[in-house]
């Protein structure tokens, strides 16, 4: 009788088998294509050498897939009731990089869970549009309306923000933003509310450029004038910019890139990985995986935008616009048309953590496609 009065009318209920069945295996294999194309592009940047980068991340990956069809055929009602244990724990997880956190890459920004580091701040952009898309169930769009129904919401996105940028990491608290935000515009939030936000971001921008570290503000400094200093701090932007516009329409091979297998551009297995991509499969190779990550994102915005409850809703169509913002990121900034802010490129960059986060994203969106037609609480019930 309880569940009834949360979730709404139960209809009955498949076997796991039958989920597993139902879903999107075109999108499935869309990931997989995704993620096999940067084995491959780990495996041009170790020398044509296996180990260590493409085995490990091609390992990850087949462990992460059985993560994601568990999440995909898992009650969507669950999901929903925990969103805010998610987000508490995540908020925890960033708390506890204060004090026991791992030190690298200029920043404090994992666990050391021994089989693996964690990077807390990757998962709190999934857990923030979970708790946000909760929040935002049980209240109409005229609830959405009024300022007093921001605050929480609010606190959802500025409390890790914070502690994601105390690490530090202004790129990750930024897209933590950009995806909350979204959700907030997806519920019906005033446009108002959004210039407000922009006109005292653009306020703020004095203050916040003093409290920048000093690779921050050289980063931006560089993206101003990347010629200013070629060999020292315009170095990696430059090799970048070289890398792409050398690969032309077909590029010069696979395993046939000067600048990456010759070792002139840094972090090509993470942030600069597309740029391996542009070289040596040239614009069509990049063209082809921008058309399936294209596929990918419309096929979870159609499934969000198409989902009866609104939590399924703004779950699904929150997480596409979070994906389609890191990819625009990382592939705008190897280009230097924005400043180098380190956002991977999704399944495609090497990593642990920014794997585990879009393939739970998937997961999600997939459960979400398989239950579009579930009823969950009445908008407005206050039960969510």
């Amino acid at each position: 009788m309880v569940a009834t009065r949360i979730f709404g009318p139960r209809r009955i209920d498949k076997s796991a088998v039958q989920r597993l069945m139902g879903l999107n295996w075109l999108v499935i294999l869309v990931v997989c294509v995704i993620a096999g194309i940067g084995f491959a592009l780990l495996y041009s940047v170790s020398g044509g050498q296996w180990d260590p980068w493409a085995s490990r991340q091609a390992l990850r990956f087949l462990l992460m897939l059985l993560l994601m069809l568990g999440i995909a055929v898992t009650d969507f009602r669950v999901w929903m009731a925990l969103a805010y244990p998610m987000w508490l724990l995540g908020l925890v997880l960033l708390v506890a990089v204060e004090f026991v956190g791992a030190t690298g890459m200029g920043g404090q920004r994992w666990l050391d869970l021994g089989i693996m580091r964690l990077q807390p701040s990757e998962l709190m952009k999934i857990a923030v549009v979970l708790a946000l898309a909760r929040y935002y169930h049980s209240r109409d769009e005229m609830q959405a309306r009024q300022i007093f129904t921001m605050i929480p919401p609010v606190l959802m996105i500025i409390l890790p923000v914070v502690l994601v940028i105390r690490q530090p990491d202004l790129g990750t608290g930024l897209m933590i933003v950009a995806g909350g935000a979204a959700v907030l515009f997806l519920a019906g939030v005033r446009a108002r509310v959004f210039i407000v936000g922009v006109v005292a971001v653009m306020a703020a921008v004095p203050l916040v450029w003093r409290q920048l570290r000093d690779y921050q503000r050289e980063r931006v400094l560089t993206f101003l004038n990347p010629e200013s200093d070629p060999l020292g701090a315009g170095y990696q932007i430059t090799q970048s910019k070289i890398a792409i516009g050398s690969g032309g329409w077909t590029g010069k091979g696979f395993l046939e890139g000067t600048q990456s297998q010759l070792n002139f551009l840094p972090e090509m297995k993470t942030d600069f990985i597309f740029t391996v991509l542009a070289e040596e499969f040239g614009l069509i190779g990049a063209f082809v995986l921008l058309l399936l990550y294209g596929v990918a994102l419309t096929w979870a915005l159609l499934m969000g935008l198409g989902c009866r409850s609104q939590f399924g809703r703004l779950l699904a169509s929150g997480l596409a616009v979070s994906l389609f913002l890191y990819i625009c990121i990382n592939v705008a900034m190897v280009m230097g048309v924005v400043p180098v802010v380190g956002v991977p490129l999704p399944l495609v960059s090497y990593g642990g953590s920014a794997m585990l986060t879009w393939m739970v994203a998937f997961g999600l969106i997939l459960c979400v496609a398989t239950n579009r037609d579930v009823s969950l609480a009445p908008r407005g019930s206050g039960l969510a």
